[in-house]
């Protein structure tokens, strides 16, 4: 497995009406985020775009980034309904719906 692939794909809807996207790695949520538009880029952005980044150049673990870009997308209200959040290895949740 590519070190920058995410465990579980983040499926988004990224307009009302259009099918679901599934963003399977860190360079595919960069890619989103670059086209994301520049007067709606706040602090959240900027932080899931510097997580992405920086697993692109070891910086960030590519878990980390998943989960910056996965809260990126939720308080964008991108993250499709059926996405299931993983839980944290050795906790108790497989999964929590968002």
């Amino acid at each position: 497995m590519d070190r920058l692939q995410f465990e579980v794909p983040v499926r988004i809807t990224p307009a009302p009406g259009l099918p679901i996207e599934e963003i399977y790695s860190v360079e595919q949520a960069l890619d989103f985020l670059q086209g994301w538009p520049v007067c709606r880029q706040g602090p959240v952005y900027q932080a899931a775009f510097n997580a992405c980044f920086g697993a692109t150049v070891d910086l960030v673990k590519t878990e980390d980034a998943c989960r910056a870009f996965m809260a990126f997308c939720r308080v964008s209200s991108l993250l499709a309904r059926d996405m299931m959040v993983p839980g944290k290895r050795g906790g108790g949740a497989r999964g929590v719906r968002v």
